[in-house]
């Protein structure tokens, strides 16, 4: 069975998935090590599409302030569910995995982990979180906006591994906040990476001012750093 884990589904990660193996697929001599692993030409090429196609639009991305758009940051997604879809389809790294010609590059290249790289997965955070939280809003009507959280490890809002739920401080129009520590903030937390936050039929016509951070609620000592300053008008 594929393991889920291999293709990282967070937008920066991929991106240097791609690159990188892409890359390594062609690298070799006199044999490659496409053919070395036993990977087909059109495999490859198909491989090396998937790139093709992403490139253009992980410098849109890259550009947070003039064209990172919801639509560009979907079809990013796209690609990467396509990727994983085609690597179960043709099972390109389990074909890796099992190869005879197998060397550990070629497992940490591909985030194979086997034998010596196999991580324990039940370790306990010991050290603070250093990822930001990464969002898109969609105002609903009615004072509500629809949230959507990430992180670079995950492809689908969801909350991030070291952390249970992420924290929010906010404030409905008026002045924007200097800081997350602002006095006068709201602060809430949900457990789920996708939620709607509902700030009644007053708040509509107004400006949301919110800050975001991963939060473990077992080891508050834990949270990550606050995001910066975001804004959404609502309807």
């Amino acid at each position: 069975m594929t393991d889920r884990s291999r293709v990282p589904r967070g937008i920066d990660n991929c991106n240097s998935y791609l690159i990188t193996t892409v890359a390594y697929f062609q690298q070799g001599m006199p044999t490659n090590n496409a053919t070395r692993l036993g990977i087909s030409v059109e495999e490859v090429t198909q491989w090396k599409d998937y790139l093709t196609e992403w490139s253009p639009l992980y410098l849109l991305y890259s550009d947070k302030k003039n064209s990172r758009t919801t639509a560009v940051i979907d079809q990013l997604y796209d690609i990467i569910d396509r990727v994983i879809l085609f690597d179960q389809t043709n099972h390109i790294l389990d074909r890796i995995a099992v190869s005879l010609n197998v060397t550990i590059v070629d497992l940490e290249t591909f985030n194979i982990k086997k034998g010596a790289l196999q991580k324990d997965t039940r370790t306990v955070p010991q050290k603070p979180i250093s990822e930001q939280v990464t969002v898109t809003f969609k105002p609903i009507g009615g004072g509500s906006v629809n949230i959507k959280c990430y992180s670079t490890t995950g492809a689908r809002p969801a909350i991030y591994e070291d952390a249970d739920s992420v924290q929010f401080v906010y404030q409905v129009g008026g002045t924007p906040p200097a800081s997350a520590l602002a006095s006068g903030m709201n602060k809430d937390l949900s457990t789920k990476g996708a939620f709607n936050l509902a700030l009644g039929a007053d708040a509509a016509g107004k400006t949301l001012y919110i800050f975001f951070r991963w939060f473990n609620t077992k080891h508050p000592e834990l949270a990550g750093p606050w995001s910066g300053l975001q804004t959404t008008w609502l309807l």
